[in-house]
């Protein structure tokens, strides 16, 4: 892909997002304060994805080691 494709994709991205958001009718500080609290929604749930699911993971894979009887060096 050359560059002005990517950049014609990107702004299409854009524009679909506008459009499922309803931000195309927002005033400027709607759309920033809409945008931020949506930012700010995303980074909290990629933060305790991030920090959560990989303890559940752990702790999952340890429950169901000791129901089928399999013994791993990862569970101490």
């Amino acid at each position: 892909m050359d560059f002005k494709r990517v950049k014609e994709y990107f702004a299409w991205l854009y524009y679909q997002y506008q459009i499922i958001t309803c931000c195309a009718v927002m005033e400027p500080w709607e759309q920033s304060m809409f945008n931020t609290i949506l930012l700010t929604i995303v980074a909290m749930v990629v933060y305790t994805a991030y920090v959560f699911i990989p303890i559940h993971i752990r702790l999952a894979w340890e429950f169901f080691s000791k129901i089928c009887g399999y013994h791993s060096s990862i569970a101490n």
